[in-house]
């Protein structure tokens, strides 16, 4: 968007932990409005498709007093919103020039915001959107990942009443219970009693189907079926939950099928998209982790000026308060938390499977008191800088130039690794 683009509104929004002010001025000259929006992800996204609506998908700009965290990066996801960052001492500065007293309330802000960029928008930089490719492998992921959630839940309580009335299935399944097998299974026998009364060939052929074929597991399977024993043959406990894990075996079936479809969309996107060798490249980058490592980059070089910027985005760098001999260090929480949680799994998983990475974390755990999430922390920080090198200059990561590099620079890392 350039200076002369016309805007179909232009909205103040002024954010805060448990609800939203905005000031809405049309450009048709219809009246200007107050709204107020609950802090949630559901009212956000409610009110952004009425907006749309609303304006036929015509350019909107919003001004607001920041440009990082969680609501920027939901309404970035929209093409026909275009954010203008204002610093928060213009704001200030702004705000004093009207009111001498100082009185201020979220109202007013949203209104000042709203006023700063429809006369004063020359003055400022909207923040650029990322390619469509980009914006829509985003969507996909975070929409993949509330799926899993979703199935995660179901899975955890299949186990809770699994366990009440009907211990062999955990025995049979066990943490194969979140694949489509295990509802499979329980759809067809959800009880002791009807399991044993399958026939040994149906049941060889239903794990052979659901590709469980190594003879000697099935074998312990039919074993373990023909020797299992009830753990309780009150019908007032196995009525009912039966017919809970029933239902939660039919609940399972189209999540498996919808993530399943996700996957393909995912997979189909990241092909398509021009830096996804370079995402793929990283340390315990999967299917999953590495188009979401991609979207939390993005494609805009310019967006980030430095590997601690990216830290500092997403809550993994510590925030530092000092004031005269006062000085606090604590975790940064405003801030996008699937990013972050897509950097921790990405460091957790590293740190299983290749050899620098597992030493690092091991040494981090040894620092902080044998804690797993904060040496995650630190890891993930570690990574953070040598992704960046790679985004910025569009490169694969090599893990043998990074050991040949530690070595170099004679690294306390590489003399870990060589112990």
């Amino acid at each position: 968007m350039n200076a002369t683009t016309e805007f179909a509104a232009t909205i103040g929004l002024d954010w805060a932990d448990k609800k939203h002010d905005l000031w809405l001025h049309p450009n048709d000259g219809s009246k200007a409005q107050h709204i107020r929006l609950e802090q949630t992800p559901e009212a956000l996204h409610a009110w952004v498709a009425k907006l749309r609506e609303r304006f036929g998908g015509r350019p909107v700009a919003i001004g607001l007093e920041t440009s990082r965290g969680p609501v920027i990066s939901a309404l970035m996801a929209y093409d026909f919103i275009v954010l203008f960052p204002i610093n928060p001492k213009a704001m200030k500065d702004y705000r004093a020039a009207f009111s001498v007293s100082g009185a201020k309330d979220d109202r007013t802000d949203a209104q000042l915001a709203e006023e700063f960029i429809r006369l004063h928008r020359d003055k400022l930089k909207a923040l650029e959107p990322d390619t469509e490719l980009t914006r829509k492998l985003g969507g996909l992921v975070e929409n993949r990942r509330h799926l899993v959630d979703e199935r995660t839940r179901i899975v955890n309580q299949l186990h809770s009443t699994l366990k009440t009335y009907y211990p062999l299935a955990e025995t049979l399944l066990g943490e194969e219970m979140n694949l489509p097998m295990a509802a499979d299974f329980l759809a067809c026998w959800p009880d002791l009693e009807t399991l044993q009364k399958a026939e040994v060939k149906t049941l060889r052929s239903f794990f052979y189907k659901h590709n469980s074929r190594s003879a000697e597991k099935i074998e312990e399977r039919l074993a373990a079926v023909q020797q299992a024993k009830a753990l309780t043959t009150d019908l007032a406990i196995i009525v009912p939950a039966r017919l809970l894990v029933v239902a939660l075996a039919g609940l399972l079936k189209p999540l498996h099928r919808a993530i399943a479809r996700m996957d393909q969309e995912i997979k189909q996107a990241m092909d398509a998209h021009p830096d996804a060798a370079i995402f793929r490249s990283f340390p315990a980058a999967g299917p999953a982790l590495a188009p979401r490592l991609l979207v939390a980059f993005g494609t805009n070089r310019d967006r980030f000026e430095s590997a601690d910027e990216v830290a500092q985005f997403y809550g993994l760098a510590p925030v530092v308060i000092q004031s005269g001999n006062s000085k606090t260090t604590h975790m940064r929480h405003r801030c996008p938390k699937f990013g972050r949680q897509t950097f921790h799994e990405n460091a957790n998983c590293a740190a299983k499977e290749h050899s620098w990475t597992r030493c690092y974390y091991e040494q981090q755990r040894k620092r902080h008191d044998d804690k797993h999430h904060q040496a995650c922390r630190a890891l993930a920080y570690k990574l953070i800088r040598i992704y960046f090198v790679c985004w910025k200059t569009h490169k694969s990561y090599d893990a043998n130039r990074y050991t040949q590099a530690l070595e170099k620079h004679g690294s306390p890392l590489h003399k870990a690794l060589e112990n």
